[in-house]
């Protein structure tokens, strides 16, 4: 019984563990997504991982030690055949004879170091621009993930907002159909106001159980985008009408960039420099290569295996040796891959004179999209106030007998739409600061 209840309550506090909430602003999101996020942890594990192979490069050229052990056990005994009268035969014959012992061990120990190598100088260069790479791509994953968090975020703000404003337009739709029910009983309207009525209703009912799934979507979307389990309890502290109005800011149309400090050209440049340490490495290839190396070893002989044994004797040797390694003729094999790589780095230069162009094209139309989206706001605002206007008097006639039903329910179809376009124009300025901010490279939205 004891165990059962320990059981229970471990079960229980893990269950309200799990649905422990976690309170974000749209700053605190972006925040915890840039430590959290599956693609932060990656994009840092590529640094990481070229900070190894940045050192794993520097190696190469520093001392390298290896040590090896040979033991032999001849099973049987190669034999060789020395003339005869070597050792006082009969000219003509052979002697089988068997040289060295049947048992041999040999102990080696070798330093071996690079001198001079041109291919290893431009290695080091290049790896210093691979790290740069992973850093400069780290950075264009940062951008990518705000930007994904303020969308994601915006996108469950207006689910949230839409079942609020369905919930309310039912209510007010089942108000009306109750006191149009009553007063087609009375006999002042005919039945087809009611069905009309209910037609509307029905139709939004519909409206806002797809606005409640697209809820769960998108919430489970942003934990995806955070970096944290899908079915995890957030809540969101920001609004969607605070953001669109913190969000509006015209200076920004006059926001100039400087090309060079963009991530996008950064990466095009930093092909290029590693397009010209590859036609490097291809010409160095066609340097002499200088290493040296120092061998100690100990080897020992017995017809029998004693090596483990005090008496057994062992004989040392060293030896000190310089290698010089020229490439003379490669049948124009490295002259082609030198030209392959001239050509690799011409189109990176082209690359990197599109890749400015299309920054600048970016950013103008990304003006564009965030200037016209501020004024679709505003436009948004005083339909919506137009349109419950117009919604309200159609009320105001319909009860009083002057219109009929399709005309309130033209007027509450208007108004619903505007309603959305409202609510779809404030996440819209959201969302477009988002990447008028990523186009002019700016990394933390104030």
């Amino acid at each position: 019984m004891k165990k059962t209840l320990l059981i229970i309550a471990i079960l229980s506090s893990y269950v309200i563990n799990a649905q422990e909430s976690i309170s974000l602003s749209l700053e605190q999101a972006i925040d915890y997504a840039l430590k959290n996020s599956y693609a932060s942890i990656n994009a840092e594990r590529d640094i990481d991982a070229a900070k190894k192979k940045k050192w794993e490069t520097t190696t190469i050229g520093l001392p390298q030690i290896s040590a090896k052990i040979d033991y032999q056990n001849w099973i049987k005994q190669q034999v060789s055949l020395i003339p005869a009268d070597f050792f006082g035969g009969n000219a003509g014959e052979f002697v089988e004879v068997e040289f060295g012992t049947k048992h041999n061990m040999n102990a080696t120990a070798t330093l071996n170091q690079l001198i001079f190598d041109g291919s290893y100088l431009v290695g080091l260069q290049s790896a210093k621009t691979y790290l740069q790479i992973s850093e400069q791509a780290k950075e264009k994953t940062e951008l990518g993930i705000r930007e994904a968090v303020i969308n994601a975020y915006g996108n469950v703000l207006l689910s949230e907002e839409s079942i609020i404003i369905l919930e309310k337009n039912i209510k007010t739709l089942e108000k009306n159909l109750e006191e149009t029910i009553q007063i087609f009983k009375n006999g002042f309207v005919e039945e087809e106001n009611v069905e009309q009525l209910k037609i509307t209703l029905s139709s939004v009912k519909s409206n806002l159980s797809r606005a409640k799934k697209l809820k769960n979507i998108a919430y489970k979307m942003l934990n995806i985008t955070l970096g944290i389990e899908i079915n995890s309890i957030v809540t969101l502290t920001d609004s969607l009408i605070n953001l669109a109005a913190k969000n509006t800011d015209l200076q920004l149309l006059t926001s100039n960039l400087l090309i060079e400090n963009h991530i996008d050209y950064k990466i095009a440049k930093n092909t290029e420099r590693a397009n010209e340490l590859l036609v490097k490495l291809e010409q160095s290839k066609a340097l002499p290569s200088l290493s040296s190396f120092v061998n100690f070893g100990y080897a020992g002989f017995g017809q029998n295996f004693d090596f483990l044994k005090k008496e057994q004797q062992w004989f040392d040797s060293s030896l000190l040796g310089i290698s010089l390694d020229i490439p003379i003729f490669s049948s124009l094999a490295r002259s082609s891959r030198t030209q392959q790589a001239k050509i690799e780095l011409e189109k990176s230069k082209t690359t990197l004179t599109e890749t400015a162009q299309k920054i600048a094209l970016q950013l103008e139309n990304a003006k564009t999209e965030y200037q016209y989206s501020i004024e679709e706001l505003e436009t948004s605002k005083e339909n919506l106030k137009l349109a419950e206007r117009i919604e309200n008097k159609q009320q105001i006639k319909f009860f009083e007998g002057i219109s009929t039903s399709f005309e309130l329910s033209e007027a509450q179809r208007q108004l619903y739409t505007m309603q959305q376009n409202y609510l779809q124009a404030m996440l819209n300025v959201i969302a477009n600061k988002a990447a008028l901010d990523s186009a002019l490279n700016n990394p933390i939205n104030n």
